[in-house]
């Protein structure tokens, strides 16, 4: 899945995003509302990760 069509299914999606990355907060998925810049902001942050990391690791998402 490319990272627009994370915006149009966001609250279909929210549920495996949250599973797939624990360490995402409600308060996270709630701020990241299917931006993929926020998620991939957020896994960076969350992680401790490249930004490079955090791209792959949302693009490699298996949703």
């Amino acid at each position: 899945m490319n990272m627009d069509q994370i915006a149009g299914n966001w609250t279909q999606l929210k549920g495996k995003i949250k599973e797939q990355f624990g360490k995402l907060t409600d308060d996270d998925m709630t701020e990241i509302e299917g931006k993929a810049e926020v998620l991939v902001g957020k896994l960076q942050e969350r992680y401790g990760i490249t930004r490079e990391e955090a791209q792959k690791m949302a693009d490699d998402m298996n949703l």
